[in-house]
C-alpha cells in the first residue's frame, strides 16, 4: 500500500476526511455522507466543511453531493477531471438551467473497497 501524505497541520477530523478522499480511485466518487459513514463520525456537513477548507490538498472532485451534481463554481475544472479519469457522467436533467452533466452515481459511486481487491476480494478487504 502506498504511503499517504501527512496532514499534520490540519485538525484531526479534516486529516481523516482527506485521507479517505485520497483513497478514492480515479474515475470513482464518494459522497460527503459516504465519507462520514465510513469514518463513523460527523455527517455530510462536517465532511463538506473539511473539504471546503482543506480539500485542495486531495482530489476534491471525487467527493460529491449525493445527487451527482457538480460542485457549483468549479464545474469546468471538475468536468475536466471527470472526463480525463473516465468518471461515468449523464446528461443534465431536462429543464436544467446550467446544462452541466451530472455524475452517474449508480456507476461512479465507490463503496470504499480497496481498489486493488477487485470488488473486495475473497476476504472482503475494505479500506
Amino acid at each position: 500500500m502506498e504511503e499517504l501524505p501527512q496532514y499534520a497541520e490540519y485538525p484531526e477530523y479534516a486529516e481523516r476526511v482527506l485521507e479517505v478522499a485520497d483513497l478514492i480511485p480515479s474515475g470513482r466518487v464518494m459522497t460527503y455522507g459516504d465519507i462520514a459513514e465510513w469514518l463513523g463520525e460527523g455527517g455530510p456537513r462536517q465532511v463538506g466543511r473539511a473539504m471546503a477548507l482543506y480539500g485542495g490538498a486531495v482530489p476534491w472532485w471525487r467527493v460529491v453531493r449525493a445527487d451527482g451534481t457538480v460542485l457549483p463554481g468549479h464545474e469546468i475544472e471538475a468536468l475536466q477531471h471527470y472526463r480525463a479519469e473516465g468518471t461515468p457522467l449523464r446528461d443534465a436533467p431536462r429543464g436544467a438551467d446550467d446544462h452541466v452533466p451530472r455524475i452517474d452515481m449508480r456507476r461512479a459511486r465507490w463503496d470504499g473497497v480497496h481498489p486493488g481487491t477487485a470488488g473486495g476480494g475473497s476476504d472482503g478487504t475494505h479500506i
